[in-house]
């Protein structure tokens, strides 16, 4: 164990599966952000706790039971010419999860809500049910993240901290995206858009067609940046408005 921390090779492979979590852990923290956007402030700051909580236990646990893991990737049965594993199946339910909760939130956000259908739909909206769609979504993208990182790592060790590391990062991150969520509201939907990408690309994964994920997160880089343009350009406008009323 010792000898490890003297080993340049594990120090690279640490650095690089950090990095690589990190970026895998964008989709969970984009998630998180907008579901609990729906509970009050004090219960959503608990929730955004307990849901990365969960992700770290997730991620650990998968990595004690590696050969499991591992056998996630072998064939379960083949249909139209694809032969789909327990993986592919779980990207699949999540992706197709992702989907409809986009698509719902979306919809909810061009066709708003009586005052009958909003006290309807805070009375469901609970904080174990929050919880529980925060759970579904961290085993999809932990069976992901935890895949990859095999390949990557040859210690658990290294792989259960670099898995720790990003999630602290993750923390702290997803506190920001959450109140910049908060604070512009339409931002809310350019996130739910991030969602429903992310959707699309597990479930064709788990069918076989593999979209790097360098594409996405670039777009969802350059869509950010211009949110941001935006956003600035807003509170300048806005300025110049206060100053000219004056």
């Amino acid at each position: 164990m010792i000898e490890l921390l003297y080993d340049p090779a594990v120090w690279a492979s640490f650095a690089t599966l950090t990095i690589m979590e990190i970026v895998l852990g964008i989709d969970n923290i984009v998630f998180i952000s907008v579901i609990i956007n729906r509970l009050p402030p004090e219960q959503a700051e608990r929730a955004r706790k307990i849901g990365l909580a969960l992700a770290l236990i997730f991620r650990i646990a998968l990595l004690l039971v590696i050969t499991w893991i591992i056998g996630l990737q072998s064939d379960l049965f083949t249909a139209f010419g694809h032969a789909f594993s327990w993986r592919d199946l779980i990207l699949i339910g999540g992706g197709v999860f992702l989907i409809y909760k986009a698509t719902a939130e979306i919809h909810e956000e061009f066709e708003g809500e009586t005052e009958e259908e909003e006290a309807e739909r805070l009375s469901v909206t609970s904080f174990a049910s929050i919880i529980g769609q925060i759970i579904v979504i961290d085993i999809v993208f932990s069976v992901d993240s935890i895949i990859t990182a095999v390949g990557m790592a040859e210690h658990v060790e290294v792989m259960i901290a670099a898995v720790i590391v990003a999630v602290g990062i993750m923390f702290v991150a997803s506190g920001t995206v959450a109140d910049f969520i908060r604070r512009h509201p339409t931002t809310k939907m350019l996130a739910l858009a991030f969602l429903l990408l992310i959707g699309v690309s597990l479930v064709a994964d788990g069918l076989g067609f593999h979209i790097p994920r360098g594409y996405i997160y670039a777009a969802m880089g350059f869509s950010v940046l211009v949110e941001t343009i935006n956003i600035l350009a807003g509170r300048k406008r806005k300025k110049q408005r206060l100053t000219k009323s004056q």
